[in-house]
Order: structure tokens, then C-alpha cells, then sequence
């Protein structure tokens, strides 16, 4: 019986503090937005990445803290929390408009390798809702399966066990597409091996080290995805393919 209270207790303290966390949160983000109405970009930039810091993350907060970027003139930060935005809520427009806007104003415009079709929209449809959520309907279809299926194996009446047999079927590849969906989601946003360029200029190198035979030239804003690091060196490949080292603090991953 104690064992029960104080885990009773002490789950009513995490909800508490949690409730408390984000409240706190909530005011912080709303100061950050006076300061932003009234032009006080810098401000505004520094209250909400404070929030963002203390591990808050959000569509809403990194939206903001991009276009806080883009008002200073941070072309490259402003990319790289509109794309972590993206990541968090695609279908959001606002976000798509703003992001389109900055990368319009990067130096580089590479010819982009099209992505598969069936590949694009498997990874919208992953980043439609969270990873969390994807593994709680996973959960929820796998055990409408196991009722279904008890359905199908103890009914007596055949209909019934048709319809249990079809829909345990159903349920259960529901089950196992939302778990892929809940792994790529995570993989996207927590493991996508993109980041941008934050340094003016840099060159692409053949190998990882100053010696090294330049490739190519990049500069501030643009997307790549990474690879390899070695030392402090990591290997990079440009939206047209080609690939090259720079050094790892020329970048900020998304």
C-alpha cells in the first residue's frame, strides 16, 4: 500500500512540475513576442532560444525563433530553424512560405537530385504527427487486431468470423506500417544527417585535411547532408551529389 502512494505521489509531482515547466514556458514565449511586436528582434531571439535551450521544442518556437533570425539579417539560422520547424509541422504553410523566402537568398543554387516520389510522401506522411503518436496507434491497432482476431477464432457465426478475419488482417498491417512510420519520423527529425552551412564561405575538400584538393565552394545557407567524421573533419554530399570535408564547425545540424 505505501509502494502504491508514493508512486501515486510521486507521478502527481511529475504532472505538477510538468504542468508548472510549461506554464512558465508559455509566459516566457509570450514575452518573446512582445519584445518581437515591438521590434526588439534581439530579444525576442534571445527569450525564445532560452526556451528552446531548456529542451522545449515546438513547430511554433523554432517558427519563431527563425523569423527572429531573418529579422537580424541571420540568413543561415533563420534556414536552419525553419527547416527544424518543417521537420515538426510540413503541412504548416507559413512555415513552407518563410523557409522558400530564405533559401531564396542563399549564393548557392545547386540542380537537386529529384527525390523518388514514394520516398517524399512516405516521409510526409511520417512527419504528419510525432513519433510518440505514431507508437501509441501502432499499440492501439495491434490490439484491435488481438480482438478481432479472438473474433474470428471463437465466434460461431460466420459472418462474424469474415469480418473478425479481415479486420484483424487490417489492423494488424495498420499496426506495422505506423510503426515504420513512428521510425522514420524519429529518424527525421532526430537523425536526419542534414544540417546548413553557417560559416560565410567554405571549401569542399578531397580528403580530411587542410591539404586536401579543393572541390568545390559553398557558402552560408546552404543544405547538405552529412556523412563520415573523422577528427574534426566531416564528410559532406551537396544537393547535386557531389561530396567533399569541411571542417564539422562549418555547420549546424538541423
Amino acid at each position: 500500500m505505501k509502494n502504491i502512494l508514493r508512486s501515486v505521489i510521486i507521478a502527481i509531482s511529475l504532472l505538477v512540475s510538468s504542468a508548472y515547466t510549461y506554464s512558465q514556458s508559455t509566459a516566457e514565449f509570450e514575452k518573446g513576442a512582445s519584445f518581437y511586436t515591438d521590434g526588439n528582434y534581439k530579444e525576442a531571439l534571445n527569450t525564445w532560444l532560452s526556451i528552446y535551450n531548456s529542451g522545449h521544442h515546438s513547430a511554433n518556437l523554432d517558427y519563431n525563433i527563425g523569423n527572429a533570425y531573418f529579422k537580424l539579417g541571420d540568413i543561415p539560422n533563420s534556414i536552419l530553424f525553419f527547416e527544424r520547424a518543417y521537420l515538426l509541422d510540413p503541412a504548416d504553410e507559413n512555415i513552407n512560405y518563410n523557409l522558400q523566402i530564405a533559401r531564396s537568398m542563399t549564393v548557392d543554387k545547386f540542380q537537386e537530385i529529384p527525390e523518388l516520389f514514394f520516398i517524399k510522401w512516405f516521409n510526409l506522411i511520417s512527419l504528419s504527427i510525432g513519433s510518440n503518436t505514431w507508437a501509441i496507434i501502432s499499440i492501439s491497432s495491434f490490439l484491435l487486431c488481438l480482438a478481432f482476431l479472438s473474433l474470428f477464432i471463437y465466434s460461431s457465426v460466420y459472418s462474424r468470423k469474415v469480418a473478425g478475419f479481415w479486420l484483424a488482417i487490417a489492423f494488424f498491417i495498420f499496426s506495422v506500417s505506423a510503426i515504420f512510420f513512428s521510425w522514420q519520423n524519429r529518424t527525421l527529425v532526430h537523425d536526419s544527417h542534414k544540417a546548413i552551412i553557417t560559416v560565410p564561405q567554405i571549401n569542399g575538400k578531397s580528403s580530411p585535411d587542410v591539404s586536401g584538393t579543393d572541390l568545390f565552394i559553398i557558402h552560408e545557407g546552404t543544405k547538405v547532408t552529412t556523412g563520415e567524421k573523422v577528427g574534426e573533419w566531416i564528410e559532406i554530399t551537396l544537393s547535386d551529389g557531389n561530396k567533399g570535408w569541411i571542417p564539422a564547425g562549418s555547420l549546424n545540424i538541423i
